[in-house]
């Protein structure tokens, strides 16, 4: 019957295009006018589209009348509501504000050097010293000049208290007291620069200079490189259009290609200035030592989550299909009152955001609505379909 049935459709197509319609369309080229081509075209179109519903309508007939009409299978996945969270992927490198290079700040032999690399530094700890060549002597006698001064004054005070002396006397101590303190501190100062001191709590990175080591003030004497590890961040650029999307608070997926390992944070800060070169603006997040583990310089991948929609329909990209209008569309399925199979239905939808392999639907598909997802690009429009998953329940 099948067989018949095609035999009568060719039939029907040739007697829609006419025998004729050939040559017709020949000549209209032939004869080089614009609107009599645009015209036969249109002829052709409509008569196309008189032919798509007939096949629509002979099909339709075929698979009612046809018991052994194979009727494609199907899959079926049911619409449901959960939260999706969205996130903006960039990439950044591990970095931290305490990272730096202890100089010396007096010139000599570095004297003895009390730490070792590695080791754990609290700030203001000595980390070595320097032979003060003789400072340490001077300030001794400084000191004892100054108790000496510091006695006459007092002295002499108690004696300007009772009116007995002059006041030359008295300022002339006083002035020589006042000197001798000043000149002790002074001398502390310089002493003090003999010892080198941590800075900031962390860890001894780098032992640069030996014990015996000349040093000096300036480049190229640096003796230590401390590290902090308990405040490290990293600053990657965001493009400006998620500005509104991107703010302190926000949570973050924090991924290390090279430990294989990720941690949960949040943004910490935001910059306040579109760099004008490349229309973006930094972020700040940041990261835990993972026990010593994330250095300064590693390169991570970072996930921020720029929206959430607590109640998002998500459907796989695969099964969402566009027609010549740039519509996006998905096949739903809706029971068939006279049998146990089901039938496809267009959906026009429109998309949202998508993760991975799905995408957000934001119209066309509501929750309990029953899509098609294997096998629908070969379904069309009204198509009888059968369920291999048995869900033909789902549906409009």
């Amino acid at each position: 019957m099948k067989k018949i049935t095609y035999i009568v459709l060719a039939a029907v197509i040739l007697s829609s295009c006419g025998g004729g319609d050939k040559g017709s369309v020949e000549s209209v080229l032939a004869g080089n006018n614009l609107e009599a081509i645009r015209a036969k075209r249109s002829e052709v179109s409509d008569q196309q589209k008189a032919l798509e519903q007939q096949l629509h309508a002979l099909d339709s007939a075929i698979a009612q009348l046809d018991d052994n009409a194979k009727l494609p299978l199907v899959t079926t996945i049911e619409a449901k509501t959960e939260k999706f969270d969205h996130y903006l992927e960039l990439q950044g490198d591990v970095m931290t504000k305490q990272n730096v290079l202890v100089y010396p700040e007096m010139g000599g032999t570095l004297y003895r050097v009390y730490v070792k690399e590695g080791q754990k530094v609290s700030k203001g700890q000595v980390l070595a010293s320097i032979d003060d060549g003789g400072l340490s002597s001077q300030l001794a006698q400084m000191k004892t000049q100054a108790a000496l001064a510091k006695t006459t004054f007092e002295r002499q005070k108690r004696l300007w208290d009772q009116s007995i002396g002059s006041e030359i006397q008295y300022l002339e101590a006083k002035t020589s007291y006042e000197a001798q303190e000043s000149a002790v501190k002074q001398m502390q100062s310089q002493v003090g620069k003999s010892t080198i001191r941590a800075p900031f709590s962390g860890i001894i990175d780098d032992v640069i200079k030996d014990q015996g080591t000349v040093v000096s003030p300036g480049p190229g004497s640096e003796v230590f490189r401390i590290v902090n590890l308990s405040n490290m961040y990293i600053e990657v650029e965001v493009p400006e259009s998620h500005l509104p999307n991107v703010t302190p608070g926000k949570n973050v997926n924090v991924y290390f290609p090279v430990l294989g390992d990720s941690v949960s944070t949040k943004v910490r800060q935001t910059g306040n200035f579109i760099n004008p070169g490349n229309r973006s603006f930094t972020a700040e997040i940041p990261v835990p030592s993972q026990n010593g583990k994330v250095k300064p310089n590693l390169t991570a991948k970072v996930m921020i989550n720029d929206y959430t929609n607590e109640n998002a329909i998500l459907i796989p990209q695969s099964i969402v299909s566009e027609n010549a209008e740039g519509e996006q569309y998905v096949y739903l399925v809706e029971a068939d009152s006279a049998s146990s199979d089901a039938i496809a239905i267009k959906a026009i939808i429109e998309t949202g955001k998508t993760q991975g392999d799905y995408v957000e639907v934001l119209e066309g598909v509501e929750s309990g609505d029953g899509v098609i997802n294997e096998g629908a690009r070969s379904v069309k429009e009204g198509q009888k379909v059968r369920i291999k998953n048995g869900d033909q329940g789902h549906g409009k």
